[in-house]
């Protein structure tokens, strides 16, 4: 499975690709591979607006319920409906057809504080 490159991470596990104003996220190999086979996922409403660190996503698995936070402030702009019905995308493909949500990006300098690759695979590492 091939992870899209400048990537920003959070201490979360979470990921974040921006593409102009705004910011995809999902959760990481990592964080998939910790929880296990995902069974459902609680997604926001478009246009819903979230604070960094706001509870954003509710992820269930088999091992746990996991809340994924708004790594940055943002407004909901989509949502991976697909996820609805084939909650395992995320585990199957957590950088590509396992995305969460796509938020517009409210302060810039909140993604740039997310962290690096490099520093995040320290993290792993750990």
């Amino acid at each position: 499975m091939a992870k899209p490159t400048d990537l920003k991470y959070t201490e979360d596990h979470d990921w974040v690709e921006k593409t102009g104003h705004v910011a995809r996220l999902g959760i990481t190999d990592f964080a998939q591979n910790e929880l296990g086979d995902i069974v459902f996922v609680e997604l926001p409403e478009t246009g819903e607006e979230f604070a960094k660190g706001d509870e954003l996503v509710v992820v269930e698995s088999v091992k746990s319920v996991s809340n994924v936070k708004a790594p940055i402030s943002g407004v909901v702009t989509s949502v991976n409906e697909d996820l609805e019905s084939a909650p395992e995308l995320i585990n199957e493909s957590p950088w590509e057809d396992g995305w969460l949500v796509e938020l517009d990006i409210e302060d810039e300098e909140e993604f740039a504080g997310l962290l690096s690759e490099e520093e995040y695979e320290k993290l792993t590492s750990e």
